[in-house]
């Protein structure tokens, strides 16, 4: 007698989503720069147009879905990271890396991060990117923010500039990263760069 216990009708369904944001990711990855239709996804998860669509129901709703996994993923860690790390440099540090780090690993989801993926999608899938980096700017401006105000002389830093910058810097790194088609990692040259940037965020020390 098998006393194995066999997973539930939700569960089979999420393993199924799970597997055709898998295959997306990795024709993302294996095809920088095409536009990825719903066919060819089908065709190397071999199965139907009509299978995807009971799991997803269009393709925007699947970019979606590898969106949703950045951000759960990526800030799920970031909040770990405000709780261990009280040091608002060190605070940055660790969250660049991280999302550096998570881009190496995901270089289909990078593309679709950085709007490559996304030519002649909806637009509302832009927004949805839009709004991931400007939670990750805000978090650089309250971590910059609150160690200000710890401060003797509080007030007078450009911390919106400086938060930023500091976007600008992960942006910057993803994109080179999909621009020179996965080949050059958006962790390179970055343990040389984090001291230069360190010098500029010596106000907030």
């Amino acid at each position: 007698m098998n006393d194995a216990v066999k997973p539930s009708r939700a569960e089979n369904k999420q393993s199924k989503r799970q597997a055709i944001l898998e295959a997306l990711a990795s024709e993302l990855e294996q095809n920088p720069g095409e536009r990825i239709t719903t066919a060819r996804l089908a065709a190397g998860l071999g199965v139907s147009e009509a299978a995807l669509y009971r799991h997803f129901p269009s393709k925007a709703r699947m970019f979606e879905g590898l969106i949703e996994f950045a951000e759960d993923t990526v800030f799920g860690l970031i909040r770990r990271i405000m709780d261990d790390e009280k040091d608002a440099l060190a605070r940055c540090e660790k969250i660049i890396a991280l999302l550096l780090g998570f881009s190496a690993k995901n270089p289909g989801i990078t593309s679709v991060l950085v709007g490559v993926a996304l030519t002649g999608e909806t637009e509302r899938l832009r927004q949805r990117v839009s709004q991931f980096f400007d939670r990750l700017e805000t978090q650089f401006r309250q971590i910059l923010r609150e160690r200000e105000l710890t401060l003797t002389q509080a007030g007078g830093r450009p911390v919106n500039e400086t938060a930023n910058l500091l976007l600008s810097i992960v942006e910057g790194h993803m994109q080179q990263f999909v621009r020179s088609g996965y080949r050059q990692s958006p962790l390179s040259g970055w343990e040389q760069q984090w001291p230069l940037i360190a010098q500029l965020l010596r106000a907030y020390q």
